[in-house]
């Protein structure tokens, strides 16, 4: 009975709380995931839930994981990538190599001196800040990394983003656009934007809708299914203990290759189905935690997570200001890699500049693409040191 009610409650809770951010300001301004998070810890630390169901919550985590990837990797449109200025893809890979360096740098720096799951930390940062949330859930995935130092992360992630953000959307932009050169008049962003900017998940319960949601359903479980045999295949062949990151890359290749299908990518929902999985995975990841472990917070994670942020924006400037990318490129191109997508449009307002959307969003949607591939491979690089 109590498995039956942890199972009801991960997915009734972050719908609920979806919906309180619907028609409640506060919830709003504060967000579904840190709300998920909040709602998890309050169920975990309060006796709501027993240890027993610990292994119930275990695989609510490692399923809707791997059922999300794919369905937010169903809406890509590879092709289109191509239609992105060029400046803006060459802003998107410094921003990529900046993270990478300055994570990597780092892990060298905090790990001699004797931080605990320094590598794991590095390999986060860089699947959060080239890509987001759910690339920042498929590698803890992929490498195993325990709750603890995910909830760690996350929320300090949490306080070190809002900094960036905030320094983005005042001194920011006029401090960068002094620094790099002027942006070009455009036209506007025209009808192309992705709605990885929209926050709407209505549409999922309007029953005219769930054929397609069936279908994306079917299609997430395919490649799962598929992605576990190829998994299968390399642990009987080659053994090793890195057998879930390659569950990860695998759903991770085969929801890009499923992408390049028209008929796929037409599951318009797919995208909001998935991102419903992902708070349904931060509520429960986070119901693992226990607050008397998280007291003891180690804040030098917070410098890390700061110098990763602030080190990679500074090595994107000066490689963007080399390249002589303008400077509003630069800032959308940061922000889709730094906090994410769903960011693009309020900092292209904050900007006067909607044509920056569309290059913002789409560099931020191969961020996603890329970031577990990178995030993963460093991961398993930096265990050896």
């Amino acid at each position: 009975m109590q498995n039956v009610l942890v199972i009801a409650a991960g997915l009734v809770v972050p719908a609920g709380l979806i919906w309180l951010t619907h028609h409640q300001a506060w919830a709003r301004r504060i967000g579904i995931i840190v709300l998920c998070y909040l709602a998890g810890l309050t169920m975990g630390n309060t006796g709501l839930v027993s240890v027993e169901s610990t292994a119930v919550r275990t695989t609510i985590t490692e399923v809707t994981i791997a059922l999300a990837m794919p369905l937010l990797l169903f809406s890509l449109d590879i092709r289109k990538w191509r239609r992105v200025a060029g400046k803006a893809l060459l802003s998107m890979l410094f921003a990529t190599a900046s993270v990478v360096t300055l994570a990597t740098t780092l892990f060298f720096v905090f790990n001699s001196g004797g931080m605990a799951g320094a590598g794991n930390f590095a390999a986060m940062s860089v699947g959060i800040y080239t890509g987001g949330t759910p690339n920042l859930a498929a590698i803890k995935a992929g490498l195993e990394i325990p709750h603890e130092q995910y909830l760690i992360f996350h929320s300090l992630d949490t306080i070190a983003g809002s900094l960036y953000l905030l320094f983005m959307l005042t001194a920011g932009i006029p401090l960068l656009r002094r620094f790099l050169p002027a942006t070009p008049v455009a036209a506007g962003a025209g009808d192309d934007q992705h709605d990885f900017a929209q926050d709407n998940y209505a549409p999922l319960l309007q029953p005219r809708n769930w054929g397609q949601l069936a279908m994306a359903a079917g299609l997430a479980v395919a490649v799962v299914a598929a992605a576990s045999g190829i998994e299968r295949v390399y642990s009987d062949v080659l053994g090793g203990a890195s057998g879930a990151a390659v569950l990860i890359v695998a759903i991770t290749s085969l929801g890009i290759a499923l992408s390049l299908s028209a008929r796929v990518r037409h599951l318009s929902l797919s995208y909001d189905l998935g991102m419903y999985l992902i708070y349904v995975f931060c509520f429960v990841v986070s119901s693992m935690a226990d607050l008397k472990q998280l007291a003891g917070i180690d804040w030098t994670i917070g410098l890390f997570l700061l110098g990763t942020i602030f080190g990679s924006l500074l090595l994107h400037g000066l490689l963007c200001r080399l390249a002589r990318v303008d400077a509003d490129t630069y800032i959308v191109t940061s922000v889709a890699a730094i906090a994410s997508p769903p960011f693009v449009p309020l900092v292209a307002r904050a900007l006067g500049n909607p044509a920056a959307i569309l290059s913002g969003i789409t560099t931020g949607i191969i961020g996603y693409a890329l970031g577990n591939y990178l995030g993963i491979s460093l991961g398993l690089l930096l265990q050896g040191h």
